[in-house]
């Protein structure tokens, strides 16, 4: 299940280019993860699966990402990763994670 996807051309992302945390290349990887590159060339992986898997996303918008169909349906809008249904991830806490450890594991 690889897929790529690019950042969609928007006005607003033209507004803070520059902001080092917001997300240039997403890659979805098998098994919950991303790859993901920020505008300042930092990279890294970001995994799912253990949060995912969890109690507490039961009944949340992610729930949907437990199914590997919806979740390769990741995309960036405005240099935030989301999906169809409104589910993001905050590409700061991302990035500072990912610069301190190389990745981001949820849990």
């Amino acid at each position: 299940m690889l897929t790529t996807a690019n950042a969609k051309t928007h006005s607003a992302l033209a507004v803070r280019p520059s902001a080092p945390w917001r997300v240039r290349q997403l890659e979805v990887l098998p098994r919950w993860r991303l790859r993901v590159t920020f505008m300042d060339g930092l990279a890294g992986e970001v995994d799912l699966a253990a949060w995912l898997e969890s109690p507490k996303v039961a009944g949340t918008v992610f729930e949907p990402l437990r199914e590997e169909a919806f979740f390769g349906k990741a995309f960036l809008d405005l240099g935030v990763v989301t999906w169809p249904n409104g589910a993001d991830l905050a590409p700061d806490a991302m990035y500072d994670e990912i610069r301190e450890a190389g990745r981001w594991e949820l849990e």
